[in-house]
């Protein structure tokens, strides 16, 4: 019983260990993804490059009725993007057509 006590800390440590990498790495993946479009970003602006509005009708429909929330849902549907960055494309969307 007292093996388990002694035990237990270099267990919980190696299970600590083992758990650490994996986070750190997908911290530095999303840090050089981010990295990555943010030049992306820029070079298309360079160029003058705009990118086409997808064609959401659902989306379009639902701003032409007042019901922001479901032109949310339905951009969140079309292009699986979370719902803060939902949120911001239909804002955008809603302003380029004065909804």
């Amino acid at each position: 019983m007292e093996t388990m006590w002694l035990l237990l800390p270099f267990v919980v440590a190696v299970i600590a260990l083992l758990a650490w990498p994996p986070g750190r790495a997908v911290g530095r993946q999303n840090r050089r993804l981010a990295a990555i479009e943010r030049k992306l970003d820029l070079v298309l602006e360079h160029l003058g490059v705009v990118e086409p509005e997808p064609a959401m009708p659902d989306v379009v429909r639902a701003l032409e009725q007042g019901k922001k929330i479901a032109a949310v849902k339905a951009y969140q549907r079309a292009t699986g993007a979370d719902l803060t960055e939902a949120k911001s494309a239909v804002d955008a969307l809603a302003a380029r057509r004065g909804l």
